[in-house]
């Protein structure tokens, strides 16, 4: 009875209770008199068969009527999610219209704007989801209003206010073979080839630092989450935990991206004491200033475990003095995580190379390939010299898992990481560099530094003050003259401004030591000589017309 009150409880029950059920306790009954009323004696020996047997062969019936029904409506939902499985001439008519709205896009973005203020995003809420769908090419329409059209293109050759990176065309190639074999790229008993493309991706970037052979990392959406793992690692090293958070000590500059603040404060290390680290004239971390803060906490009986340095800051642009910061953090035993997600791949230039010496002695380092490499938005990753100690972090046991729990000749990238389902991003960095191989990537890089040297000069020209000499692409620079030095932030602001109406190129600007400073950041592989001189066109036109809003009206008393 128990198999049956469980197969009556099915979602068609209802059915079996109506229509079954009475037929079973009637036909028992009628069999239990004809036994009760026989004359023959005999019959009462099968009296306590018959009856289970009656019960036996109804409850069959039933489970096969269950059955049928069953497999009836399972077709019936299988016919209604086939759209789901379009054959060979759907994908081909999909993927046509995606690869004409990919051409149409880039016929747009070469005459077309790189910033557009006017947000037209809430046309997506003009069209939820709903019952039923709609076509790709309305789709795409809706995707190139709402989506396309507003804000940042960066995939523009345009984009120099940020840290682009443009989006190389065989990247998205990998990003679709990627997408379309839905290989799980976390565990190497689930896709060996996954996850060795991934090593081989770590440990051609670990060979270019160069780290030891024995080195290895994983790769991440970025480098915020690449830089919390460089984190996590120098504190589960030093043992970081508890009570003893208080008095752990760690250096950083006023330079340093804010992911290290927010990675700190995510990995339980925001007790910890921050010791600032004070600036040189070019922005570079002081060194001597190091040592003795260094030096200092520990007589204090504080534990400094952790300096954090930066290999091409966001604002500047500098790369601090690795060697010497190297020195400090092997004499006193201190961790070094470098965060390069913006400088990391310029060491691929054979003139820059002598800004890295030294960053080979670190413990950690995050670069971020969508950056120097020109791969799409996702594509960070975090190189560590001992990548046990990512093991002992990230790695844990699950029954489920079991299968997968056998030895392999690579570490598996979710046991390095806090990532178990994670995207097989390696394809779209092994592609592209395969297929153009390296020497191509070199140029760019090397032609973006040469671009930023250029500006230097030339917006010097128009009157501006510039900053240090950019070592890798990005130029900071403001306009002071004639005005007076209460009046450089509200100018430089309106300037900013009005570049953004115009939205031809995309500039930006940040707060340095309490001041206004424009930004110039030239990464994109498609922004060239010819982007530049639309820039500083436009930054003339911005002067001028700041000069009227402000000078010429007379808010300003210049």
């Amino acid at each position: 009875m128990r198999s049956l009150d469980r197969l009556l409880t099915l979602e068609h029950g209802t059915f079996f209770r109506v229509k079954i059920l009475p037929c079973v306790l009637i036909g028992n009954l009628v069999i239990w008199l004809i036994i009760k009323l026989s004359i023959f004696d005999s019959m009462k020996s099968i009296e306590s068969v018959l009856p289970p047997l009656v019960n036996y062969i109804c409850r069959k019936k039933a489970l096969e009527k269950s059955t049928d029904f069953l497999a009836e409506r399972i077709e019936q939902l299988r016919r209604q999610a086939a759209v789901l499985e379009p054959g060979p001439e759907g994908r081909t008519s999909l993927l046509n219209d995606v690869a004409t709205y990919g051409e149409g896009f880039y016929k747009r973005m070469e005459s077309g704007k790189s910033y557009i203020q006017e947000d037209t995003s809430d046309l997506l809420a003009d069209h939820p989801i709903s019952e039923e769908g709609e076509s790709l090419k309305k789709l795409l329409e809706l995707f190139e209003e709402a989506v396309e059209k507003p804000g940042i293109n960066p995939a523009s050759a345009g984009h120099l206010g940020y840290i682009p990176g443009g989006g190389i065309y065989p990247a998205a190639l990998g990003d679709y073979l990627a997408a379309v074999t839905n290989r799980y790229a976390g565990i190497y008993f689930a896709n060996p080839g996954a996850v060795r493309m991934e090593q081989m991706m770590v440990d051609w970037m670990a060979s270019i630092i160069p780290y030891p052979p024995t080195a290895g990392g994983t790769l991440c959406p970025g480098g915020s989450l690449a830089n919390l793992i460089g984190i996590i690692a120098a504190r589960d090293h030093h043992r970081i935990e508890g009570r003893n958070v208080e008095k752990a000590v760690i250096y950083l500059t006023d330079q340093a991206h804010h992911s290290l603040p927010k990675a700190l404060r995510i990995a339980g290390l925001g007790s910890c004491i921050f010791n600032r680290i004070g600036l040189d004239d070019r922005f570079k971390m002081d060194v001597t200033e190091l040592e003795e803060k260094v030096s200092i906490d520990r007589k204090n009986g504080l534990n400094p475990f952790l300096i954090l340095s930066s290999a091409g800051t966001t604002d500047v642009g500098i790369v601090d003095p690795m060697e010497s910061i190297s020195k400090v953090s092997e004499k006193h035993g201190l961790w070094h995580h470098i965060d390069a997600a913006y400088g990391g791949c310029f060491i691929l230039v054979e003139s820059l190379k002598h800004l890295f010496k030294g960053w080979e002695k670190s413990d950690s380092i995050t670069i971020d390939p969508h950056k120097g490499l020109f791969l799409p938005y996702g594509t960070g990753a975090v190189l560590v010299k001992e990548p046990e100690i990512l093991l002992k972090s990230h790695h844990y046991l699950a029954n489920y898992m079991r299968d997968a729990q056998k030895e392999e000749f690579f570490h598996s990238p979710a046991d390095l990481s806090p990532e178990l389902s994670r995207h097989f991003r390696s394809l779209r960095m092994w592609l592209p560099l395969k297929l153009f191989g390296l020497r191509p990537f070199r140029k760019a890089l090397e032609e973006k530094h040469l671009l930023a040297l250029w500006f230097h000069e030339k917006v010097a020209e128009l009157g501006f003050e510039t900053g240090p000499k950019p070592e890798l692409s990005v130029v900071i620079y403001r306009y002071t003259r004639g005005l007076k030095k209460s009046e450089y932030n509200a100018f430089n602001q309106q300037i900013i401004q009005f570049c953004h109406k115009d939205g031809r190129v995309f500039l930006s600007s940040t707060i340095l030591k309490g001041e206004v400073w424009l930004r110039l950041a030239v990464l994109s592989f498609r922004t060239h000589l010819e982007t530049i001189e639309k820039a500083l066109e436009m930054l003339e036109s911005a002067v001028k017309r700041a000069n009227d809003e402000l000078v010429g009206s007379g808010k300003f008393s210049s």
